[in-house]
């Protein structure tokens, strides 16, 4: 209760006396709120006993506990002040009162089945300063099958929950020592506590603050003294939320746990998709190259070995699409191109490659996917280079130089089809001389196809542009590199960027 009020300030007096009169009606409506829940109790119990005679009696003291609370609430009601305030009317002495039957008790001839309840489930704290409410609630709540704990304040109840896993709170609002406003304020600012439903107890004077609380994250409020089927429908409707919020982050981890898991394994993917990659050489020929997927597994796949000691092979694939799917099928090809794992093919003639990896990996026994290659063999003695295309972009080889006026570039490329379009299809090959100091850049569609911000393509010739002076220039890949990553900006490219260059010296 406030201090004694200021005489000559009366809206401190009107304070005043509407706490004193909250705190009247409360001091009363306690053990009337006991009262009716014991009547209600008894009667059920009374009739699970088949001890009907004692239940006309137990209904006039549920009634003349109804009718005082009335009473109560009209004489001592803030309306008496000239105040706003909600009050409950009393039933009339002829009323008759209506008791939820209890869960355990089996329905009689004549009785309607439809009435009988269900069994919660569930693990609830109640937190209430008063004994005789914590008791009587508690015993509601056991009938209807859940798990109870008590907590007598609401410093008690933040330390049970901190302790227990529940999966709802019913919380008095008046309360020594911390009230039940300022416990929904502590657990909603936990992220630990936040989750957990939230069920007000409250007078009926108290709404304002109820509806603070309703505010504040409460899922529901429950009047003094309780109605038994609205008591049951309430916590039975939080728990049913609680459940399902349950099994939602159950869901969660499990989709969370899932995801990591595939991360994990695609990281081991592409870890291993680098490891087969051949590192940049430096003799004979030194050999660079950049490799960029446009998501975390590409399509793309490049390599470079010895036949023999006088015949060198170099190729780079692109497969349909990305992903998963389009790397297992670049890294099966890549590996029987560098093993020359084919029976009956001559793997220094590119014609016959083309054509063995064709029937090798028909789409129609790979998920539909096909990809392009550029398959090229540079003989050492003669310096000869012959070369075969499936559905690829050309190679481009440099020669000469500008200020000799011998510069050259050749595009290097042979129509063919995709491989696996088509069983059996040809593929022929061609050759050219490659003269001293040469640069050889064998390349993928995702180094041009590449939208410029005036809707027009880069196209070949515009990288060709940007490469032709620089095309000598040892950190030419990062120059190249840098360039078309300014055409994305911060996202991710739209295509796989792979490129090798060979200097043919």
């Amino acid at each position: 209760m406030s201090n004694t009020p200021d005489s000559n300030n009366p809206s401190s007096t009107a304070v005043f006396a509407a706490e004193t009169l909250a705190h009247i009606r409360h001091e009363l409506r306690t053990p009337l709120n006991q009262i009716i829940g014991y009547a209600e109790m008894l009667q059920e119990d009374a009739e699970d006993a088949e001890q009907t005679q004692f239940v006309p009696d137990l209904e006039k003291i549920h009634r003349a506990a109804r009718n005082l609370d009335g009473l109560i609430q009209s004489h001592l009601g803030a309306h008496v002040l000239g105040l706003q305030a909600e009050t409950e009317a009393a039933p009339a002495e002829d009323q008759p009162v209506k008791f939820t039957m209890n869960p355990h008790r089996h329905s009689h001839a004549g009785e309607d089945d439809s009435e009988t309840i269900v069994q919660l489930s569930g693990h609830v704290l109640a937190v209430d300063d008063n004994e005789a409410n914590r008791d009587m609630l508690s015993r509601r709540l056991l009938r209807h099958g859940l798990t109870v704990d008590t907590a007598i304040n609401g410093v008690d109840a933040l330390e049970q929950i901190a302790a227990v896993k529940y999966d709802l709170v019913l919380l008095d609002i008046m309360m020594p020592e911390m009230d039940g406003v300022e416990v929904l304020r502590k657990m909603k600012s936990d992220d630990t506590m936040r989750h957990i439903p939230i069920i007000m107890i409250s007078a009926l004077d108290e709404l304002e603050s109820v509806v603070r609380c309703i505010e504040g994250g409460a899922e529901d409020y429950l009047p003094k003294p309780f109605n038994p089927t609205l008591l049951r429908a309430r916590i039975g409707a939080c728990l049913e939320k609680k459940a399902l919020r349950d099994q939602e982050q159950q869901y969660l981890a499990t989709i969370e746990s899932t995801q990591n898991r595939l991360k994990r394994e695609l990281d081991d993917a592409t870890t291993y998709v680098r490891s087969i990659l051949p590192e940049p050489l430096s003799d004979p020929y030194p050999i660079d190259w950049v490799y960029t997927p446009s998501t975390e597994l590409g399509g793309d796949a490049f390599g470079y070995h010895w036949i023999d000691d006088d015949h060198f092979a170099m190729y780079l694939l692109d497969v349909c699409g990305h992903g998963v799917g389009a790397s297992l099928l670049s890294v099966a090809a890549i590996n029987v191109m560098r093993n020359g794992s084919i029976a009956k093919t001559d793997f220094k003639h590119p014609g016959q490659v083309l054509s063995a990896l064709n029937n090798m990996f028909l789409m129609e026994r790979q998920n539909n996917m096909y990809f392009t290659l550029w398959y090229g063999v540079y003989q050492k003695s003669t310096r000869m280079l012959s070369y075969s295309g499936g559905g690829h972009p050309p190679s481009l080889l440099y020669s000469g130089t500008v200020a000799g006026g011998d510069f050259k570039v050749q595009q290097l490329h042979r129509g063919g089809l995709p491989i696996g379009a088509l069983e059996d299809v040809p593929y022929g090959e061609s050759s050219v001389y490659v003269p001293e100091d040469s640069h050889l850049l064998i390349l993928c569609d995702g180094t041009y196809e590449i939208e410029l911000s005036d809707g027009t393509m880069l196209g070949l010739e515009g990288l060709m542009e940007f490469i032709e002076p620089r095309i000598a220039a040892a950190d030419l890949l990062v120059q190249l590199t840098d360039w078309i990553r300014s055409f994305y900006g911060t996202g991710p490219l739209e295509d796989d960027f792979s490129l090798v260059r060979v200097h043919l010296c």
